[in-house]
């Protein structure tokens, strides 16, 4: 199941609006609520009738969960610690439309992998792992993934987001990566694989690895990078900078749509972050700090016809610079 399949009401809910929704739930769940925060709350809810839908989805469903038999879904979402894990329980509700609440509890697909997945990271978080072979994994901001390691081979599935590998060395067993529809192999190396909104890419930075994707192989060696979906893998290009520099801290856009941008950026930007269509055509080219994101939004309007309106803390929009 997609995004574009998340649901409130029985009706599709837009992906960031549910993502809104879920960091609400959070805020709330903390304990931790000021009353400022309560009136941006009350305010983001009646900003628009997505938002109470949205809203009173999360309701309803955590009401029909508490009755659940068992380890009910509402408990866990009590006692999961802040950050990615209980993010993705969250927005998990939303798919609980179309899967019923015991599809909830005993399905692993979509955001309920990713709350329980061996390592995940939070909004603007990014986390070393070294795995017992000598690998080295640095997942990027919302990344989630599971290992599977056994006698024949070592390696770990891609839930969504992205991963630098620097497989360990000495061990004759193939580093596999899992991603979506498609499977990296490689025995030693560095490179990165992206599994973000059903899109994926590997790009490679040392050594080589084999593609296998949609009943294909392809060989990318050193400098290489392809996307690869269920149906074809691309033509291989010349990997680019933007590939490794979010594992040095930096987001790199060269002539990149706004749009575009604003939704990379949205994964470093705590609370819901859109970018108006009548400006998302607009070409950005620059290198910008990862772990301030305000500092970004700030120099957009100095570059760009446009301007940054924050409604509250947590919904910000970037949009066309008003003419007078």
């Amino acid at each position: 199941m997609s995004e574009r399949n998340l649901l409130a009401g029985g009706l599709p809910i837009d992906a960031k609006i549910a993502d809104a929704a879920a960091d609400w739930l959070t805020l709330l769940m903390s304990g931790e609520v000021s009353a400022a925060q309560l009136a941006e709350f009350q305010y983001w809810r009646q900003a628009h009738p997505d938002h109470e839908r949205a809203w009173r989805h999360i309701e309803n469903v955590t009401g029909r969960l508490r009755h659940l038999p068992g380890e009910t879904v509402y408990r866990t979402l009590a006692s999961v610690p802040p950050g990615c894990q209980r993010r993705a329980v969250v927005r998990g509700l939303f798919w609980v439309g179309a899967l019923g609440a015991s599809g909830l509890l005993v399905g692993r697909s979509g955001a309920w992998q990713q709350f329980s997945a061996d390592y995940a990271t939070a909004t603007a978080e990014r986390r070393t792992v070294q795995l017992p072979d000598g690998t080295r994994l640095l997942l990027n901001a919302r990344s989630a993934l599971d290992l599977a390691f056994d006698e024949r081979q070592r390696g770990v599935r891609l839930l969504e987001g992205e991963v630098l590998v620097s497989t360990g060395h000495g061990d004759t067993r193939p580093f596999v990566v899992a991603a979506g529809p498609g499977r990296i192999q490689a025995q030693a190396g560095r490179f990165s694989v992206r599994r973000v909104s059903g899109q994926c890419r590997v790009a490679v930075f040392e050594g080589a690895v084999d593609l296998d994707a949609a009943s294909q192989r392809r060989r990318l060696e050193a400098g290489q990078a392809s996307d690869f979906d269920h149906k074809h893998i691309a033509a291989p290009v010349a990997a680019a900078e933007q590939d490794i520099a979010w594992s040095r801290g930096q987001l790199i856009a060269d002539n990149q749509r706004l749009g575009d941008f604003i939704d990379e950026l949205a994964r470093y930007h705590h609370g819901l972050l859109r970018c108006d269509p009548a400006v998302a055509g607009l070409r950005l080219s620059g290198v910008f700090p990862l772990d301030d994101s305000e500092r970004i939004l700030q120099t957009l309007p100095r570059v760009l016809p446009v301007h940054i309106e924050r409604r509250t803390r947590y919904w910000v929009t970037v949009l066309a610079t008003e003419r007078s």
